[in-house]
Protein backbone atom coordinates (compact mmCIF):
# COMPACT_ATOMS: atom_id res chain seq x y z
CA UNK A 1 0.00 0.00 0.00
CA UNK A 2 0.93 3.68 -0.23
CA UNK A 3 3.23 5.33 2.32
CA UNK A 4 0.49 7.97 2.69
CA UNK A 5 -2.11 5.52 3.99
CA UNK A 6 -1.10 2.24 5.60
CA UNK A 7 -3.45 -0.74 5.37
CA UNK A 8 -3.65 -3.39 8.05
CA UNK A 9 -6.15 -6.24 7.73
CA UNK A 10 -6.83 -8.55 10.62
CA UNK A 11 -9.84 -10.55 11.77
CA UNK A 12 -12.21 -8.95 9.26
CA UNK A 13 -11.17 -5.39 10.14
CA UNK A 14 -9.17 -3.08 7.86
CA UNK A 15 -7.35 -0.23 9.59
CA UNK A 16 -6.41 2.70 7.32
CA UNK A 17 -3.86 5.07 8.90
CA UNK A 18 -3.26 8.48 7.33
CA UNK A 19 0.38 9.53 7.42
CA UNK A 20 1.18 12.65 5.41
CA UNK A 21 3.33 15.01 7.44
CA UNK A 22 2.55 16.64 10.76
CA UNK A 23 -0.97 17.78 9.81
CA UNK A 24 -1.93 14.83 7.59
CA UNK A 25 -2.79 17.17 4.73
CA UNK A 26 -5.29 15.77 2.25
CA UNK A 27 -3.62 15.96 -1.16
CA UNK A 28 -4.55 14.41 -4.51
CA UNK A 29 -2.12 11.57 -3.76
CA UNK A 30 -3.68 10.97 -0.33
CA UNK A 31 -7.15 10.79 -1.90
CA UNK A 32 -5.89 8.33 -4.52
CA UNK A 33 -4.31 6.18 -1.80
CA UNK A 34 -7.52 6.39 0.25
CA UNK A 35 -9.54 5.10 -2.70
CA UNK A 36 -7.10 2.24 -3.29
CA UNK A 37 -7.36 1.31 0.40
CA UNK A 38 -11.17 1.36 0.25
CA UNK A 39 -11.03 -0.83 -2.87
CA UNK A 40 -8.94 -3.35 -0.96
CA UNK A 41 -11.18 -3.19 2.11
CA UNK A 42 -14.19 -3.86 -0.09
CA UNK A 43 -12.45 -6.88 -1.63
CA UNK A 44 -11.59 -8.09 1.88
CA UNK A 45 -15.24 -7.55 2.96
CA UNK A 46 -13.80 -5.68 5.91
CA UNK A 47 -15.20 -3.31 8.45
CA UNK A 48 -13.10 -0.15 8.05
CA UNK A 49 -11.36 1.86 10.75
CA UNK A 50 -9.84 5.16 9.58
CA UNK A 51 -7.33 6.84 11.88
CA UNK A 52 -4.42 9.27 11.85
CA UNK A 53 -1.29 10.04 13.81
CA UNK A 54 -1.15 10.80 17.56
CA UNK A 55 -2.81 14.17 18.09
CA UNK A 56 -4.34 14.58 14.62
CA UNK A 57 -6.66 12.98 12.12
CA UNK A 58 -6.16 15.71 9.48
CA UNK A 59 -5.79 19.46 9.29
CA UNK A 60 -7.59 19.60 5.95
CA UNK A 61 -6.73 19.95 2.30
CA UNK A 62 -3.10 20.51 1.25
CA UNK A 63 -2.80 24.30 1.14
CA UNK A 64 0.05 24.11 -1.37
CA UNK A 65 -2.37 22.55 -3.84
CA UNK A 66 -5.26 24.82 -2.85
CA UNK A 67 -3.20 27.96 -3.50
CA UNK A 68 -1.45 26.72 -6.67
CA UNK A 69 -4.33 27.81 -8.91
CA UNK A 70 -8.14 27.93 -9.00
CA UNK A 71 -8.50 24.82 -11.16
CA UNK A 72 -6.21 22.80 -8.90
CA UNK A 73 -8.27 23.85 -5.89
CA UNK A 74 -11.54 22.96 -7.62
CA UNK A 75 -10.17 19.57 -8.70
CA UNK A 76 -8.90 18.73 -5.20
CA UNK A 77 -12.18 19.66 -3.53
CA UNK A 78 -14.16 17.67 -6.11
CA UNK A 79 -11.97 14.62 -5.53
CA UNK A 80 -12.35 15.01 -1.77
CA UNK A 81 -16.11 15.39 -2.07
CA UNK A 82 -16.32 12.29 -4.24
CA UNK A 83 -14.36 10.41 -1.56
CA UNK A 84 -16.80 11.62 1.11
CA UNK A 85 -19.70 10.41 -0.99
CA UNK A 86 -18.01 7.05 -1.44
CA UNK A 87 -17.48 6.68 2.31
CA UNK A 88 -21.15 7.48 2.96
CA UNK A 89 -22.20 4.72 0.55
CA UNK A 90 -19.50 2.18 1.47
CA UNK A 91 -21.05 -1.31 1.65
CA UNK A 92 -19.42 -2.11 5.00
CA UNK A 93 -19.34 -0.05 8.22
CA UNK A 94 -16.82 2.80 8.36
CA UNK A 95 -15.51 3.84 11.79
CA UNK A 96 -13.24 6.83 12.33
CA UNK A 97 -10.87 6.74 15.30
CA UNK A 98 -9.93 10.42 15.57
CA UNK A 99 -6.71 10.77 17.60
CA UNK A 100 -6.92 14.56 18.10
CA UNK A 101 -7.51 17.53 15.82
CA UNK A 102 -9.88 17.20 12.85
CA UNK A 103 -10.12 20.45 10.90
CA UNK A 104 -11.88 21.29 7.62
CA UNK A 105 -11.56 18.18 5.41
CA UNK A 106 -10.47 16.31 8.53
CA UNK A 107 -13.84 17.12 10.09
CA UNK A 108 -15.62 16.18 6.87
CA UNK A 109 -14.03 12.72 7.13
CA UNK A 110 -15.82 12.44 10.48
CA UNK A 111 -19.10 13.51 8.86
CA UNK A 112 -18.66 10.82 6.18
CA UNK A 113 -18.40 7.86 8.58
CA UNK A 114 -20.90 5.57 10.29
CA UNK A 115 -19.37 5.85 13.78
CA UNK A 116 -16.85 8.37 15.11
CA UNK A 117 -14.68 8.13 18.22
CA UNK A 118 -12.54 11.02 19.49
CA UNK A 119 -10.08 11.45 22.32
CA UNK A 120 -9.99 13.63 25.40
CA UNK A 121 -7.62 16.57 25.28
CA UNK A 122 -7.12 20.15 24.04
CA UNK A 123 -8.12 19.34 20.47
CA UNK A 124 -10.07 21.36 17.91
CA UNK A 125 -12.69 19.78 15.69
CA UNK A 126 -14.70 21.66 13.11
CA UNK A 127 -14.94 23.59 9.88
CA UNK A 128 -12.66 26.62 9.82
CA UNK A 129 -13.10 27.51 6.14
CA UNK A 130 -14.50 31.02 6.74
CA UNK A 131 -11.73 31.68 9.26
CA UNK A 132 -9.10 31.19 6.56
CA UNK A 133 -10.95 33.08 3.83
CA UNK A 134 -12.63 30.22 2.00
CA UNK A 135 -16.29 30.31 1.05
CA UNK A 136 -17.76 26.95 2.02
CA UNK A 137 -18.32 24.67 -0.96
CA UNK A 138 -21.77 23.25 -1.75
CA UNK A 139 -20.87 19.69 -0.78
CA UNK A 140 -19.53 20.87 2.56
CA UNK A 141 -22.72 22.77 3.30
CA UNK A 142 -24.97 19.83 2.42
CA UNK A 143 -22.91 17.25 4.28
CA UNK A 144 -22.81 19.44 7.39
CA UNK A 145 -26.52 20.18 7.08
CA UNK A 146 -27.30 16.46 7.08
CA UNK A 147 -24.90 15.25 9.77
CA UNK A 148 -24.64 18.11 12.29
CA UNK A 149 -27.25 18.98 14.86
CA UNK A 150 -29.42 21.87 13.76
CA UNK A 151 -28.25 24.03 16.67
CA UNK A 152 -24.61 23.62 15.61
CA UNK A 153 -24.96 23.78 11.82
CA UNK A 154 -24.96 27.56 11.39
CA UNK A 155 -22.40 28.09 14.15
CA UNK A 156 -20.10 25.64 12.43
CA UNK A 157 -20.52 26.46 8.74
CA UNK A 158 -21.21 30.21 8.81
CA UNK A 159 -19.26 31.24 11.94
CA UNK A 160 -16.42 28.74 11.64
CA UNK A 161 -16.81 27.79 15.31
CA UNK A 162 -14.41 25.09 16.46
CA UNK A 163 -15.34 22.54 19.11
CA UNK A 164 -13.44 20.66 21.79
CA UNK A 165 -13.98 16.88 21.70
CA UNK A 166 -17.00 16.87 24.02
CA UNK A 167 -18.49 19.84 22.18
CA UNK A 168 -17.92 17.92 18.95
CA UNK A 169 -20.12 15.12 20.33
CA UNK A 170 -22.86 17.63 21.08
CA UNK A 171 -22.49 19.20 17.61
CA UNK A 172 -22.59 15.89 15.75
CA UNK A 173 -18.98 15.47 14.61
CA UNK A 174 -18.29 12.64 17.09
CA UNK A 175 -20.33 9.88 18.70
CA UNK A 176 -18.05 9.16 21.65
CA UNK A 177 -14.92 10.46 23.40
CA UNK A 178 -12.43 8.22 25.21
CA UNK A 179 -8.96 8.53 26.73
CA UNK A 180 -6.26 8.62 24.03
CA UNK A 181 -4.76 5.31 25.13
CA UNK A 182 -8.16 3.64 24.71
CA UNK A 183 -8.87 4.94 21.19
CA UNK A 184 -7.88 2.02 18.98
CA UNK A 185 -9.11 -0.60 21.46
CA UNK A 186 -12.48 1.17 21.54
CA UNK A 187 -12.60 1.32 17.74
CA UNK A 188 -11.76 -2.38 17.57
CA UNK A 189 -14.54 -3.14 20.06
CA UNK A 190 -17.03 -1.14 17.99
CA UNK A 191 -15.89 -3.00 14.88
CA UNK A 192 -16.33 -6.36 16.63
CA UNK A 193 -19.84 -5.33 17.66
CA UNK A 194 -20.61 -4.30 14.09
CA UNK A 195 -19.62 -7.76 12.86
CA UNK A 196 -22.96 -8.90 14.29
CA UNK A 197 -24.75 -6.78 11.68
CA UNK A 198 -26.03 -8.48 8.55
CA UNK A 199 -23.86 -6.69 6.00
CA UNK A 200 -26.34 -6.93 3.15
CA UNK A 201 -29.02 -5.37 5.33
CA UNK A 202 -26.51 -2.75 6.51
CA UNK A 203 -25.62 -1.78 2.96
CA UNK A 204 -29.20 -1.67 1.70
CA UNK A 205 -30.45 0.27 4.73
CA UNK A 206 -27.56 2.74 4.52
CA UNK A 207 -28.36 3.45 0.88
CA UNK A 208 -32.06 3.92 1.69
CA UNK A 209 -31.36 6.23 4.63
CA UNK A 210 -28.83 8.30 2.68
CA UNK A 211 -30.53 8.24 -0.72
CA UNK A 212 -31.59 11.90 -0.62
CA UNK A 213 -28.23 13.00 0.77
CA UNK A 214 -26.25 11.10 -1.87
CA UNK A 215 -28.39 12.58 -4.66
CA UNK A 216 -27.92 16.06 -3.16
CA UNK A 217 -24.15 15.52 -2.96
CA UNK A 218 -24.03 14.39 -6.61
CA UNK A 219 -25.65 17.67 -7.64
CA UNK A 220 -23.42 19.67 -5.28
CA UNK A 221 -20.24 18.07 -6.65
CA UNK A 222 -21.21 19.25 -10.14
CA UNK A 223 -21.98 22.76 -8.84
CA UNK A 224 -18.60 22.94 -7.12
CA UNK A 225 -16.86 22.00 -10.37
CA UNK A 226 -18.48 24.93 -12.16
CA UNK A 227 -17.91 27.70 -9.66
CA UNK A 228 -14.73 29.18 -8.20
CA UNK A 229 -14.24 28.33 -4.54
Amino acid sequence: MSDLISYQFEDGIATLTLCNGKVNAISPDVIAAFNVALDRAEQDKAIVIVTGQPGILSGGYDLKVMTSGPQNAVNLVAAGSTLARRMLAHPFPVIVACPGHAVAKGAFILLSADYRIGVEGPFSIGLNEVQIGMTMHHVGIELARDRLRKSAFHRSVINGEMFDPQGAVDAGFLDKVVAAEQLLATAQAVAQQMKKINMSAHKNTKLKVRKALLETLDRAIELDKQLPL
